[in-house]
């Protein structure tokens, strides 16, 4: 994890363009970003993301903020959560929220999109064994209806269930009374959103920037 000056000219910031995406301006802009929620540290830890006030209501708080620890995405062959990030490991997690540039090949386009939805699976898949389990998966749908106010923990729960079983029939057709879907993998993943446009959806607007503007 090395540091960074503050020029945005900078021969560290340029090699960050080149693996992000990020034009020099847009990483001045983060970098002044990680450098108010590090204060003014090389490293930020969980807490500096918790006292993000825009996240305080967001139903799924804590996998957005495990995201930006999470080994997987951001080191090949990663393996696990670290304790602190640099601001390289900020970039690149952030990087996954761009849109994707005009001027890009059809191969190019779909790999993009691979990453983002790579990332998305592992924000889901907790336990790092390459499998969202119904557990996994019934926790974050709990979080997102229960918090809402709107319905109890226990309806939450049938309903996520039931969510569960939709997924396993698009995944693996139908299954015997006797069979059991031990989770969505990742290439399960990717049929599921097929035909989704998750590369124009993923923004981020909780670090008190909006990413679309970072993405023109």
């Amino acid at each position: 994890m090395g540091s960074f000056q503050s020029l945005p000219d900078d021969h560290q910031y340029r090699t960050l363009s080149q693996k992000t995406g990020f034009s020099l301006e847009q990483i001045a802009i983060l970098h002044n970003r990680f450098k108010q929620l590090s204060q003014n540290e090389e490293t930020l830890w969980r807490d500096d993301l918790k006292t993000i006030q825009d996240l305080e209501s967001n139903p799924i708080r804590s996998q957005i903020i495990e995201a930006f620890f999470d080994s997987r995405n951001f080191q090949k062959d990663g393996v696990g959560s670290v304790e602190e990030i640099g601001f390289e490991e900020f970039l690149t997690v952030m990087s996954y929220f761009r849109a994707p540039p005009q001027n890009i090949t059809v191969e190019q386009r779909e790999e993009m999109r691979r990453a983002k939805l790579r990332f998305l699976f592992n924000m889901h898949d907790t336990d790092n064994d390459g499998t969202i389990t119904l557990e996994e998966y019934r926790h974050v749908v709990e979080e997102l209806l229960s918090r809402s106010g709107a319905l109890g923990r226990e309806t939450a729960k049938g309903i996520a269930d039931a969510a569960m079983l939709e997924v396993a029939s698009i995944s693996v057709g139908p299954m015997a009374p006797d069979e059991f879907y031990e989770g969505i993998t990742f290439e399960h993943f990717l049929k599921i959103l097929n035909g989704v446009e998750i590369e124009m959806r993923m923004h981020i607007h909780f670090l008190n920037m909006d990413a679309t503007v970072l993405c023109k």
